[in-house]
């Protein structure tokens, strides 16, 4: 599930020698909680649009030009925005810049007001490119980031919304407007080709449509590229067909064989996995930590034929989609992960405590164990920020933000430490969004070490 362009920046070289393969024998746990019903508006398919016109349209059919590039399904209260597309031009002197729009439509009779809580759009090149970062680094402040998508999952961690973003936009009866219309450019970019990433969460007083369509910039009189207008991209949806080159199709469910999981264009169900990670006979005030040099592990955004053994397949199921896209949102990209850990030490000793983050070896078997390569294998799977609150050892309340940069097989250094006293309970909360261009599944790993 690596994009092409963090594909396009491993490294090219010899064939490496085979890493180790490290077996960590644990319990590995399905997930407590569930997905909430907010809808999510999830356009990541084509990914690279190199053909203009509808990336993803909730619109009616009603008076479109190509009925079956609408998927009539209205968006009211809470609601997401996710898109994760990339410009990549199809001749090296074919250098125009693509945007990417979207809009929103009132069908109801009366104004409606979407509010806009949170908003970000990146760019990867240059507002967040692609660089080598250290596996660990704290980031208070939101600054480190690799990627459009782990820029946009930070900010919107952090509750912000970009100043490009209005507060809110008012919709009148029949009407339509631009939530976002944005460059992807690839002018001066050697390769030349951008991406883009967006993540908004909005709140509508009314039913409306969303669609995100794809143009080519237009000229304008002097003959330099201007942002496409409203009229223009409302007549792209209402003519337009679907953007291309289409995305290989999915497996279907249940079908054996090989595996396609396939790329999302639709409405998903679930903004938000959260969890109470307790034990089943403490009525979810309790989690007891493993014995000493023990650990056990809850399984993160697992997907089919990727699930530990747990056989719970965490992916947003999707309501409304086109016929050669993902059933589900595997990855779960943009969705957040709530945890609440009350971390419980029935010991009659204190007791050293680790939280960690880590990405084993994909598996679906039931083995009692995960595994690691060592050393790590060299693709990135995970590249994104993580948010921990806790009481320190000092009773001090702490918040931290840790960027990760993990490595398929990587086990990976603990986002806590703490020393818990004897019968002591400690929530710990761990918060994270988690980010396109990364490739499930993660665990999340409680160990008490020696």
């Amino acid at each position: 599930m690596l994009s092409l362009i963090s594909a396009l920046l491993v490294a090219q070289s010899s064939a490496p020698e085979q890493p180790e393969v490290i077996v960590q024998p644990q319990e590995v746990r399905s997930l407590d909680g569930q997905l909430d019903n907010v809808m999510v508006f999830n356009s990541n398919s084509p990914e690279v649009v190199q053909t203009e016109g509808i990336l993803l349209s909730t619109f009616p059919a009603t008076d479109k030009a190509i009925p079956t590039a609408h998927l009539d399904q209205s968006l009211t209260g809470r609601f997401d925005v996710f898109a994760h597309h990339i410009a990549k031009a199809t001749a090296p002197d074919d250098l125009k810049t693509l945007y990417m729009g979207i809009v929103l439509h009132n069908p109801s009779q009366d104004s409606v007001r979407v509010n806009v809580l949170q908003g970000a759009s990146y760019l990867s090149q240059p507002d967040a490119p692609f660089g080598e970062l250290d596996s660990y680094l704290l980031n208070p402040i939101g600054s480190i980031y690799a990627g459009p998508g782990d820029r946009a999952t930070d900010d919107v961690l952090r509750g912000k919304r970009q100043g490009s973003w209005p507060a809110q936009i008012e919709i009148p009866a029949g009407e339509s407007r631009m939530l976002l219309n944005v460059p992807i450019p690839v002018k001066e970019l050697d390769p030349p080709i951008n991406g883009r990433s967006t993540l908004a969460r909005l709140r509508s007083s009314g039913p409306i449509y969303a669609a995100s369509l794809a143009m080519f910039a237009p000229n304008n009189a002097e003959g330099e590229e201007r942002a496409p207008t409203l009229a223009e991209w409302e007549k792209l949806l209402k003519e337009g067909k679907l953007a291309g080159p289409r995305d290989k199709a999915p497996t279907p469910p249940q079908q054996t064989g090989p595996l396609a999981y396939g790329r999302v264009a639709g409405v998903a169900k679930g903004s938000v996995w959260r969890a109470q990670l307790s034990d089943a006979d403490s009525k979810g005030y309790k989690l007891k930590i493993p014995a000493v040099g023990k650990a056990y592990s809850y399984v993160l955004s697992s997907v089919d034929r990727g699930t530990f053994g747990t056989q719970q397949i965490q992916s947003a199921p999707i309501i409304a989609r086109y016929p050669d896209t993902a059933y589900a949102a595997h990855g779960n990209y943009g969705i957040q992960y709530s945890l609440s850990l009350p971390l419980h030490n029935p010991t009659d000793q204190t007791q050293k405590v680790a939280i960690t983050l880590q990405t084993p070896i994909k598996n679906d078997q039931s083995q009692g164990n995960l595994q690691f390569f060592q050393p790590p294998a060299e693709q990135v799977f995970f590249r994104g920020t993580v948010r921990a609150r806790y009481q320190d050892d000092q009773g001090r309340a702490r918040t931290r933000y840790v960027h990760l940069v993990q490595h398929r097989g990587e086990q990976a250094k603990p986002l806590v430490e703490m020393e818990l006293d004897s019968q002591d309970i400690r929530l710990v909360q761990i918060d994270f969004i988690y980010p396109p261009d990364s490739t499930p599944p993660q665990v999340l790993t409680v160990q008490t070490q020696e």
